[in-house]
């Protein structure tokens, strides 16, 4: 049985339920312990499940107290998780092998349960209603604005007015700044016919959702993947993106390496040319973290199985000019890729 120690927030809460901002996570051969202070006496003695509660202000000292005590000879981490003071703090006080395994607790959440995927669908459904609300919202009201208001708008649609936390600080992006995949607001207003990018999600019992459309922002658009542009240089791209998403989304099957089904959507992208312009890998896994295992990228050589979840967003981006990207979550189930 393998013993070992959490400090990120949503690993502890897969393997107890609970967590909260100041906590660390042990698992000791057959016990396993939640160490927290006094302000969250209430909920973790309430909530915490298959763990003993501690509260002790002193998390490592409580820790390394209930190390000890065990007498345990090996203990795994991640890396990741860990600041370098909390770890020593720990550790230099323990005659104990600590053994670093990255990515620990994404590598046992990388095959989704079938109450995740319940999760996950149900988190999907609400970002794409709230697309729906937020397309409504800025063709009343949001041609005139600049890109600081429209997120801020997008922050209280996406969350349905704070009923939902987000998955991520929404991305809305016009014309050139949409060139950049992880665009930041700038003062740039929106005007009919701009091209207009969005990326956003929410959480759903802390399970996210991710999701990117690309418009035309003219006086009726809809953010749904059918769009026309004036631009035949946009057309084109776009089309290329979306024939690239429908064709991983078609063609992905359990038993692929993850690279494969990056192929999927890059070679349709190189071979219109805009290979160059396709700078990010195809997508990522998402569940209780919005960027987790597995990696669909050139380089991962991943099984892909029944019960990942994962996104396609391929995209093209020319410097100083457009971006566009088409982005829906996926799980594979019975073999194949279903959009959740």
């Amino acid at each position: 049985m393998m013993n070992y120690m959490l400090k990120d927030e949503n690993a502890i809460y897969y393997e107890c339920g609970f967590s909260c901002d100041n906590a660390l996570y042990l698992s000791l051969g057959s016990e396993a312990f939640f160490i927290t202070d006094s302000r969250y006496t209430i909920d973790a003695t309430k909530n915490v499940q298959g763990a003993t509660v501690v509260i002790n202000r002193d998390l490592y000292g409580e820790a390394v107290h209930l190390l000890k005590r065990s007498r345990v000879k090996k203990v795994v981490f991640d890396p990741k998780e860990w600041s370098v003071d909390g770890f020593e703090r720990v550790s230099s006080q323990c005659k104990i092998k600590f053994d670093p395994q990255l990515d620990l607790s994404h590598k046992k959440r990388i095959i989704k349960s079938d109450e995740e995927l319940k999760l996950l669908a149900k988190a999907a459904k609400l970002g794409e209603k709230a697309f729906k609300a937020l397309a409504k919202e800025f063709r009343k009201d949001g041609f005139g604005e600049d890109e600081y208001t429209l997120t801020y708008r997008a922050k209280g649609a996406l969350s349905h007015l704070g009923k939902y936390d987000l998955s991520f600080d929404p991305i809305v992006a016009i014309n050139a700044n949409a060139a950049k995949p992880h665009a930041t607001p700038t003062g740039t207003k929106l005007a009919q016919n701009d091209l207009l990018l969005v990326d956003a999600g929410l959480k759903y019992k802390r399970y996210c959702s991710d999701r990117t459309r690309t418009v035309q922002a003219d006086s009726g658009f809809r953010f749904d993947t059918k769009q026309k542009f004036i631009s035949k240089k946009i057309q084109k791209a776009y089309d290329t993106v979306l024939k690239a998403h429908d064709n991983a989304i078609a063609k992905a099957r359990s038993g692929m390496k993850a690279k494969k089904v990056d192929a999927l959507t890059r070679d349709i992208v190189t071979k219109a040319g805009f290979g160059e312009y396709y700078v990010h890998s195809t997508g990522h896994g998402v569940g209780l973290d919005i960027h987790e295992m597995p990696y669909i990228s050139t380089k991962s050589d991943t099984v892909i199985e029944d019960g990942m979840v994962y996104t396609i967003e391929p995209g093209i981006y020319i410097p100083d000019e457009f971006g566009i990207r088409i982005e829906d979550m996926v799980a594979m189930v019975d073999g194949k890729a279903v959009v959740l």
